[in-house]
């Protein structure tokens, strides 16, 4: 793709620059919401195609489309927020996945403990976890972590202040390291003899 302006503006151009970004805005969607990735991505689509008009180059395509999804999904953010109970930093647990491993040693005879520990996860296995946090959580933490996106572009995004993305990004990590040592002992993914 060029980076000229875009001139044609008939759904055949929209299906051309779209279609090679489908799989990246369904694996970003997925990270967000699983169970609503499809609709995410439908809606995406929907307004994309609406506002094709204001697509300047066609190497803009990728990133603006991924705008537009975290946007549907802050939409979709706000339905949920009556629901939806922030945790406060007085009611998160000081679990710490680094201390736990040490403790407990549920790899007895691993020289590198904490490596082999996270080699155990699966791509399958770390989806699994993310989808254990909530979305108030998962949101900036799949942003930032996976994505690259900056806490200023994610406060912009998502509309929130600045803070409340650091905030929940704390909080995001802190229940990840949690839901990791849960997955690991669900899904057997400790040694039985060793897992508490």
């Amino acid at each position: 793709m060029s980076d000229q302006v875009v001139q044609d503006r008939t759904k055949e151009a929209f299906k051309l620059l779209t279609l090679p970004e489908l799989a990246g805005l369904y694996s970003l969607a997925r990270r967000l919401d699983e169970g609503g990735a499809e609709d995410l991505v439908q809606e995406t689509l929907l307004r994309a195609y609406r506002s094709f008009g204001t697509l300047k180059t066609d190497a803009a395509v990728g990133p603006w489309l991924k705008r537009i999804l975290v946007n549907v999904f802050r939409d979709v953010l706000r339905k949920r927020a009556r629901a939806i109970e922030e945790v406060s930093v007085e009611e998160m647990d000081d679990f710490s996945l680094y201390r736990t491993i040490a403790i407990e040693d549920p790899l007895p005879y691993s020289d590198t403990l904490h490596h082999d520990f996270l080699s155990a996860f699966a791509r399958e296995d770390v989806h699994a976890v993310l989808m254990r946090i909530q979305d108030i959580y998962r949101a900036p933490l799949v942003l930032h972590y996976m994505e690259g996106w900056s806490t200023k572009e994610i406060a912009r995004l998502i509309d929130v202040p600045l803070g409340t993305v650091l905030a929940r990004l704390h909080r995001a990590r802190k229940r990840f390291e949690g839901e990791m040592w849960a997955y690991a002992r669900d899904a057997g993914l400790l040694t039985r003899e060793e897992a508490p």
